[in-house]
């Protein structure tokens, strides 16, 4: 699905020092808020974000695997889809997701401008998140199912 190794020469961090790290990138500005994994998600990390606009939550587990140094991530997002007849649908796996929203607005000339309201990219939160894992000397690891 999508494995990004760290640079050549990046040190090796250990796993608590990496988990930090990860809950760092959710501080008080992020969008998005990371917390521990629960049993059941069978995750040591989790980042989850919620978008009210697009009725969405996107969830982004992260296991720890200290002995591979790596970490295997799992990517999985809930929301309305307007063309299904707004049935909540549920989608697992790497791969961006951009949302925008437009309205037409008066410029300052009176004249009517199609204006960006909203935008929604998961990069936004997925990047932070694999650089510090990169930058941490781990392997990045996207997967479909866990192992």
């Amino acid at each position: 699905m999508g494995t990004e190794y760290p640079a050549e020469g990046v040190r090796t961090v250990p796993a608590a020092e990496l988990r930090s790290a990860l809950f760092a990138v959710g501080g008080p500005d992020a969008p998005f808020r990371i917390r521990q994994g629960f049993p059941k998600e069978k995750a040591d990390v989790v980042a989850e974000h919620r978008i009210p606009e697009l009725e969405l939550t996107v969830k982004v587990r992260m296991r720890l695997l200290p002995v591979r140094r790596e970490v295997e991530v799992i990517t999985e997002q809930w929301g309305k889809v307007s063309y299904e007849g707004g049935n909540k649908q549920y989608a697992r796996g790497a791969g961006a997701r951009v949302a925008r929203q437009w309205q037409f607005r008066k410029g300052p000339d009176g004249r009517r401008r199609l204006v960006e309201t909203f935008r929604y990219d998961s990069r936004d939160m997925t990047d932070p998140l694999r650089q510090t894992v990169l930058d941490g000397g781990w392997v990045w690891r996207q997967v479909f199912f866990g192992s």
